[in-house]
């Protein structure tokens, strides 16, 4: 098995279960997010407040000036500089004035955030591709993370180090504790896709006597890679070929694909958007004919018919590497469907040329690699997927390239590529990066 239909795609085709659009919420915000890892720039829609302006930790203090940290007034009794003033005591430099009711900090203004994301608040976002990553900064001894995903399974690192998984949290706030008095990093990333019920994700929260702190610079460059189950890491981990549904999203690991890991060597911001059991235009086994990968590219939230997944104008990727194809061409043409094999390679290359074109709208200049791997028995996909990039050779597109990749082990769920086999494929698609002179 190459190809994966996820059962709650499957269900809700099948049963009619359509959820209704969300409601979009403080629209002014979406073109602020920075839902493609670009660092964002928070749109200005809170109430103006009389509060001191905020303790800036370089700045100077002297006798009787005054300044707001964490919703509270402090005032200095003489000359400071770098002091915080929550961690002032009765006899330290600040002194409680009142406390004063500031704004809440946007979410936006707390993290990068990589993936598509719906904006529910100021505070609160959604999403359901895969990898969906959140990077933040705070101080402290340690950090809440707002969760609200009745389904997903995370990722967590501090300082770069990997933390036990969060799985299926629910409503609460998960707190990592424990850390040594200072500055830390935190990231947080979704290991599978949420086709169903969308996650959400409502920010950092600071542990008593620390802060929330701006995020590092965001990367400049980006990558969007477009594909399937390859692309969303499906049961990467398993170790084994043959898993049980139960198992495969425990297993799979976006963070383990080899998007993650060519995007993580470049220190580049990054999109996952990989739909397992979707091709072009015909999905694993012929399943489901009314929908196909494309139906879905344009979400922020796969779930939601409708849903509309709005670039904020900060996510113009370099590259775009697309890998669909393997669930059309992985099972042979059965009776009854709208295809046959000489139609289905048609319409494959037409829909290609059109989602190639609609890159281009979307993204200017962006170099398009075109990906595909061995099927057996015949390895069609190879030869289209060749014919998809000459051709658009011949038509005078210049940043358009092939890359193919196969000795796979396949030691993951429903043969799936593996750990190892994702780092091959990396390790291979940079090389070839390399050679495009991008950066």
């Amino acid at each position: 098995m190459v190809g994966w239909l996820p059962k709650t795609l499957a269900q809700s085709v099948k049963q009619g279960v359509e959820m209704r659009t969300v409601s979009w919420l403080l629209c002014s915000l979406i073109g602020a997010i920075g839902v493609t890892g670009a660092s964002a720039q928070a749109a200005s829609t809170a109430v103006a407040v009389t509060c001191e302006a905020a303790w800036d930790k370089a700045k100077v203090y002297t006798g009787g000036q005054r300044a707001l940290h964490n919703g509270v007034r402090y005032e200095a009794k003489w000359w400071t500089l770098g002091e915080n003033p929550a961690q002032s005591n009765t006899w330290g430099v600040w002194k409680v004035v009142a406390p004063c009711a500031e704004a809440p900090v946007p979410l936006v203004e707390q993290i990068n955030a990589g993936g598509r994301l719906q904006v529910d608040s100021a505070s609160r976002v959604s999403y359901s591709w895969p990898g969906t990553y959140f990077e933040g900064r705070f101080r402290g001894t340690g950090v809440g993370l707002a969760l609200d995903d009745a389904q997903g399974v995370y990722n967590v690192e501090i300082d770069g180090k990997p933390w036990p998984k969060i799985t299926k949290p629910g409503k609460t706030t998960y707190w990592l504790s424990g850390l040594p008095a200072g500055e830390h990093t935190v990231r947080l990333s979704l290991r599978s896709e949420l086709t169903g019920t969308p996650g959400s994700f409502e920010g950092l929260v600071p542990m008593a006597g620390g802060e929330i702190l701006k995020p590092a610079a965001a990367p400049t460059r980006q990558i969007e890679f477009i594909g399937d189950s390859y692309t969303a890491g499906l049961g990467t981990e398993s170790g084994k070929k043959d898993c049980t549904e139960a198992e495969i999203a425990p297993y799979s690991n976006a963070d383990a694909s080899f998007g993650a890991l060519t995007a993580r060597h470049y220190r580049a911001s990054y999109q996952l958007n990989g739909y397992s059991g979707l091709g072009m235009v015909r999905n694993y086994g012929g399943n489901i004919p009314n929908v196909n990968y494309r139906t879905y590219y344009d979400r922020a939230l796969t779930g939601v018919t409708g849903n509309v997944w709005q670039n904020p104008g900060n996510w113009k990727p370099q590259l775009v590497v697309v890998g669909l194809g393997i669930n059309d061409f992985s099972t042979p043409v059965a009776t009854g469907e709208a295809y046959t094999a000489e139609t289905l390679r048609t319409g494959y290359k037409t829909a290609y040329r059109g989602f190639i074109n609609k890159l281009r709208a979307q993204y200017g200049d962006a170099h398009v690699v075109v990906s595909a791997t061995y099927l057996w028995p015949d390895n069609k996909l190879q030869e289209v997927a060749q014919e998809v990039v000459a051709e658009a050779t011949a038509a005078g597109d210049r940043k358009i390239s092939y890359f193919y990749y196969d000795g796979l082990d396949s030691m993951a769920c429903g043969w799936h590529p593996s750990v190892k086999d994702h780092q091959a494929i990396s390790a291979k698609l940079i090389s070839q990066i390399d050679s495009l002179g991008i950066w």
